[in-house]
């Protein structure tokens, strides 16, 4: 018996994604980890919703007006994702001094910044950025949102190296729930760049001679682009996991008594000295 759905790998992708997204905002609310992590929870919640809005508002509102409430939720995603990326990184060195704390991020914004420079488009011309129009503004926002995206992934790939190296000794081991939500994060961001790279280094050098040659590269880009969906699949259900099992770190944290074990010296009337004596 043969099936055929009909349905193209965009779709889903967009659903696999959409359905991944809900099922960890459930246990975010439901296991109390949107408490720990507002920040990081809203920003699963930016992106439900802009996965929600290109379907349900493409093809049904002016080009123009569609255009600026993408950019707008661009804008607001990239800078919840750069407030991301100073939450995980207060959680996972809380027991880092104030200085070394700032110092330190002072260093992995100016590495990010200098990448960010070096690998980046150039920015348009003055008179381009100042221009008194709606479409330019649009552009400049939507600008800003990419440099401003790359920019943090940039800092999660630093972040993400740094608590692997150094999470274990400030608090955030491998079995915090901080640790393994940057290395999520850091895997997403790996990918995002390096499909951004491999395409820019395609679109660079790719002259199509043929209707046949620019299909193949079209078709290419599309591979690696939902390559990518897939892995933020694979991210999201790690997040879905692990965030669903309690942290034995916060546990401690919040019980230390219990945590503490009673000296093997100390007899039952010693450890327990409330307990009244009945011995004459």
């Amino acid at each position: 018996m043969h099936f055929d759905f009909h349905f193209t790998a965009i779709q889903i992708l967009w659903t696999l994604t959409f359905a991944a997204q809900l099922v960890l905002l459930v246990v975010l609310l439901g296991r109390d980890r949107a408490r720990r992590f507002p920040w990081f929870t809203l920003g699963i919640v930016l992106m439900a919703l802009r996965l929600l809005a290109s379907r349900l508002l493409l093809g049904r509102m002016p080009t123009i007006t569609l255009d600026a409430i993408f950019v707008i939720m661009a804008d607001v995603a990239a800078i919840v994702g750069f407030l991301i990326v100073v939450e995980m990184a207060r959680r996972a060195f809380a027991s880092v001094g104030r200085n070394a704390w700032l110092a330190w991020s002072l260093t992995v914004l100016i590495i990010g910044g200098g990448i960010l420079y070096a690998l980046g488009r150039p920015w348009p011309a003055w008179k381009t950025l100042t221009a008194d129009s709606f479409i330019a503004d649009l552009r400049l926002m939507q600008m800003g949102a990419q440099r401003l995206d790359m920019l943090v992934d940039l800092l999660t790939v630093e972040l993400g190296l740094l608590v692997i190296l150094f999470g274990r000794r400030t608090g955030a081991g491998w079995r915090s729930h901080t640790q393994r939500i940057v290395i999520g994060l850091s895997t997403a961001s790996s990918a995002q760049l390096a499909v951004e790279s491999i395409w820019q280094l395609i679109a660079r050098h790719a002259v199509p001679h043929s209707q046949a040659e620019y299909d193949r590269i079209v078709g290419l880009r599309e591979k690696l682009f939902n390559a990518n969906g897939a892995l933020y699949i694979a991210v999201l259900i790690w997040w879905i996991v692990v965030l669903w099992m309690d942290d034995p770190g916060a546990a401690a944290a919040e019980h230390p008594l219990a945590a503490t074990p009673k000296p093997e010296y100390l007899s039952e009337e010693d450890a327990n000295p409330a307990e009244p004596r009945t011995d004459p």
